[in-house]
């Protein structure tokens, strides 16, 4: 007979796995045959008898009143014996729905199915299976998160696991071995009302959060010692910060406006510290500096030991309703032509609406600049959201019900997270963009394959013994130095002075452009320690990788210092900021493993898995460039800077590196076009080039110099499209392999395809760049264009556009034509 997997039924007991002569009791053979004369075709599934009740347990959670259905558990156990048995009949009597599995597969999917609320995994006999990694399995499925799962281990005279090792592998509890049935009710139980019942009342918070998240009020809440612990969506609109810049940091360390009262403050103070609430108008600072009147309730929450644990500020803005009025008629009036124009739209349009409708043509280097001012105006997103949703809101009052149902579908919109992701078509329609374009933006499917593809977080790599005494400048090697004569065009080509430095460009590269801008002198740092730097960061970029490696870091530090010379951008940073700059091009990709960070989440990396699956490789790059520069005082190029100083540089530098994460791409592109595009296109516009000092106002705010270096090195990281057309060619050639790579490797380890089109045998490589150059590419050189004046830029990207089209229409896939 054939090992074919089975369900055996009892009343309320459901068993899963493969049949075998032992794993039947009398009780259930006979069940599992009564129910097979019965005919029943739900197999699989509980059958309950004509006087079985499911019972709902009414649970207080504060205010909330829930309502817990009958507890799900699964037992996990290869064979059945005594203790299996003796947790079998302790569900019985517990009146809990009951199942089990025999094989770690049945385990997963029945899981699955049912989503048990505790989970009983049999670790004493690792010959059947292993329970350990069985848990892990279990613990990356996202419903796992609220299941209680409890390992069976044998008593302490015998073999044991250790405690560690069951905490780390996602066990919440052991049970020693006891098959005496009260013992097994008894655990049961105790489970229910301790560890599931915390995990129940855990789940509601979900239902209070996202009232939270919802909730049209600012709402604020602080710790006892008045350190901000949640700001909410609504509160970072109305005030205009970010939850990063607020959580962790004290109330008064936060801007306070001028105009309340003195003695305000330590009123408020001196009423909630006593336990009481305080409710009455209050002028809050946003974060541009102006002040926003408010009528604030501020209630003390008493936790612990009868003691204050918490305070929750809920805020609402005192609005000026002649204002909402008069927006309201406004946003009626223009409604119709709104709707109108959007028909017209690229389907893009709903994230950005910056591309061109203009061919691109070699019209000189002042239309091509008028071209690129002209189009900030057709940039439709407005800033900021909350003003949007207010209008939106207001006219809604008065509107017929069509149209205020109409614009429920748009504050929907408005209110998601994701306003600055494209929308894409489907699948049939552009497999390549979609496939690229996911790729870019996602951080993978969220979930383990099941067979776990480990990125060890490996110790950094020492510089080579051969490079132990680094070089100077005039110790260069003249082959070397010929290459790099033209480093400062935009012509500049790095593959030759990769192959005169036998890959090891950044290093030379880094030498020569970090001596032009002075950083040794901002620094204060001896070139010695520099070189020493520049060589162990290169030591650890892979040089297997064809595309992420130390040439991809060279030229990218090369890009970043030709921006950094371009008036407009010169204008904007202050010193510290062309350092960063440079430190930030020169350590961005840093032991990248040749691998998308979708694939490290479905690979359940370690990287991932310390990174939360957010900005993985991004996150991994800042990190060790620090740590390898703090680790030895010869290549510590931070030692003699002023703990201040070194702060904000080091901020700066972090920011740049994440800058680098495609997710966050067109919120960057958006955000410079609204900040520093359309005031200066207005600027131009009211009087020539406008007025200087309100130019500078516009390009030394530090958001914006935020802003400006964000997309300096983003324009720098991806700008080998708007290179001269062979080194465009190559990049193309190099990057693809590294995509094909990983899609072969994705194949071999069983993990989810990122990228389908990206298969060796059948990619385009010409549409792919096509897709790239759309939807990437042009909206966000166009806005750096109109900001920095880059003509040769615009004229090369143009070129290559061209070339990858006219490979296109031939139906080619390959990088070149072939030969005539």
């Amino acid at each position: 007979m054939g090992c074919a997997s089975s369900i055996h039924i009892s009343d309320r007991v459901v068993y899963s796995g493969k049949e075998s002569e032992e794993s039947h009791s009398p009780q259930q053979t006979n069940t599992t045959q009564q129910s097979q004369q019965q005919g029943n075709p739900a197999q699989g599934l509980p059958i309950k008898p004509s006087n079985f009740k499911t019972t709902l347990t009414e649970v207080q959670f504060g205010p909330m009143k829930l309502y817990e259905d009958q507890l799900q558990v699964l037992l996990v156990f290869a064979k059945e014996d005594s203790q299996s048995n003796g947790f079998c009949w302790a569900c019985e009597k517990a009146n809990f729905k009951c199942s089990i599995a025999r094989t770690p597969e049945s385990a997963l999917e029945c899981f699955r199915e049912k989503h048990h609320d505790l989970i009983i995994i049999d670790h004493r006999h690792s010959r059947y299976f292993d329970a350990e990694a069985l848990c892990r399995s279990i613990r990356a499925v996202n419903s796992s998160e609220n299941t209680v799962i409890v390992a069976v281990v044998k008593r302490p005279d015998r073999e044991e696991a250790t405690v560690m090792s069951l905490i780390a592998a996602g066990f919440n509890r052991r049970y020693v071995e006891n098959a005496n049935m009260m013992a097994c009710y008894n655990e049961l139980i105790q489970l229910e009302h301790g560890e599931v019942r915390a995990q129940f009342k855990l789940r509601a918070c979900n239902a209070i959060f996202t009232a939270l998240e919802q909730s049209q009020e600012a709402i604020e809440i602080t710790s006892e010692d008045q350190v901000i612990q949640y700001v909410n969506p609504a509160y970072e609109s109305i005030m205009g910060y970010q939850k990063g810049e607020l959580i962790g940091k004290e109330i008064i360390e936060v801007p306070k406006s001028e105009k309340n009262k003195p003695d305000l403050l330590e009123t408020i103070n001196s009423c909630i510290r006593k336990g009481k609430e305080w409710q009455g108008i209050y002028y809050a600072k946003k974060k541009n500096g102006d002040s926003v009147q408010q009528n604030v309730k501020i209630t003390p929450v008493i936790g612990q030991g009868g003691k204050i644990r918490h305070y929750v500020s809920i805020n609402r803005p005192l609005n000026d309703n002649n204002k909402t009025e008069k927006s309201s008629d406004r946003v009626q009036a223009e409604s119709q032509t709104d709707i109108q124009s959007c028909k017209h739209k690229d389907r893009r349009k709903g994230s950005l609406d910056v591309r061109s409708t203009t061919s691109r043509g070699s019209d000189g280097s002042s239309q091509r600049r008028h071209s690129s001012m002209a189009r900030i105006h057709s940039m439709t997103i407005e800033a900021p959201i909350t003003k949007v949703i207010n209008i939106i809101n207001a006219a809604q009052e008065s509107s017929p019900m069509p149209v205020a149902e109409a614009l429920d579908r748009v504050l929907e919109i408005l209110r998601t997270t994701e306003l600055y992701s494209p929308q894409l078509g489907t699948k049939e329609e552009d497999p390549h963009t979609n496939d690229l374009v996911g790729g870019l933006m996602t951080d993978g499917l969220r979930r383990l394959s099941g067979n776990e593809y480990i990125f060890s977080t490996k110790q950094p790599h020492h510089i080579p013994s051969h490079l132990t005494t680094p070089l100077s400048l005039n110790d260069i090697p003249p082959r070397v130095a010929q290459t790099m004569e033209n480093e400062d065009s935009w012509d500049f080509d790095i593959f030759n002075l990769e192959a005169a430095t036998i890959k090891r460009p950044l290093t030379y590269l880094g030498l020569k452009i970090f001596s032009r801008f002075g950083v040794c002198e901002f620094l204060t740092c001896p070139e010695a320690t520099l070189r020493s730097w520049l060589q162990v960061i290169e030591a650890n970029y892979h040089s297997s990788n064809s595309y992420h490696n130390s040439s991809h870091a060279a030229d990218v530090l090369h890009a970043t210092a030709y921006f950094l010379c371009k008036e407009r951008v010169k204008q904007s940073l202050e010193p510290i900021d062309e350092v960063a700059a440079l430190i930030a091009a020169t350590v961005h990709d840093v032991d990248h493993p040749g691998r998308t960070n979708s694939f490290l989440c479905n690979a359940g990396s370690e990287l991932a898995i310390l990174y939360n699956d957010t900005a993985v490789l991004e996150s991994h790059h800042a990190a060790l460039a620090f740590q390898i520069t703090i680790r030895d005082d010869k290549c510590n190029i931070f030692k003699n800077m002023e703990r201040n100083e070194y702060r904000t540089l080091r901020q700066a530098i972090i920011d740049m590196v994440l800058a680098t994460e495609m997710t966050k791409h067109f919120e960057h592109v958006n955000k410079f076009v609204n900040s520093i595009n359309k005031p200066l296109a207005a600027l131009e516009e009211n009087g020539g080039s406008g007025d200087e000092e309100s130019v500078k106002g516009i390009l030394t705010t530090p958001e914006n110099r935020i802003l400006v270096k964000r997309m300096l090195i983003k324009c720098a990281d991806i700008s080998n499209p708007c290179r001269p057309l062979e080194l465009c060619i190559e990049w193309a050639g190099r990057i693809s392999e590294e995509y094909f790579a990983q899609t072969d490797e994705e194949k071999r380890q069983g993990l989810p395809v990122v990228m389908p089109v990206f298969d060796r045998n059948t990619c385009s490589i010409p549409k792919s760049q096509i897709s790239f150059i759309d939807y990437f590419i042009n909206d966000m050189f166009d806005a750096w264009d109109a900001f920095a004046d880059l003509p040769n830029l615009m004229q090369d990207l143009d070129n290559n556009y061209k070339y990858w089209k006219g490979l296109d229409e031939r139906k080619l896939h390959s990088l070149r034509p072939p030969p005539e």
